[in-house]
């Protein structure tokens, strides 16, 4: 699928209102400085994916973690069949 598909279907706007838009934005920003923007929002929404990814890893560690402290719990409250 590719993304100027989605993009009238999500925002409800036409090729024509697009392309409005687009000389907008290089009017002004101008030609030089779009590059130095699209970078700088490339690198933004690339250090938002890693801190999503950290903050899974952590949340996946910490469930990993709890669920065996909770298996060992089970076991240290049965002593002889009987909970303490």
């Amino acid at each position: 699928m590719n993304i100027f598909n989605l993009i009238p279907a999500i925002f409800g706007i036409g090729s024509g209102e697009i392309v409005v838009i687009v000389l907008v934005v290089l009017l002004l920003f101008g030609g030089k400085k779009i590059p130095e923007l699209m970078r700088g929002i490339g690198k933004g929404v690339r250090s938002f994916k890693q801190g999503l990814n950290d903050v899974t890893d952590e949340i996946d560690k910490a469930g990993d973690s709890s669920s065996s402290g909770e298996a060992d719990k089970s076991k240290n409250s049965r002593v002889d069949g009987r909970e303490r």
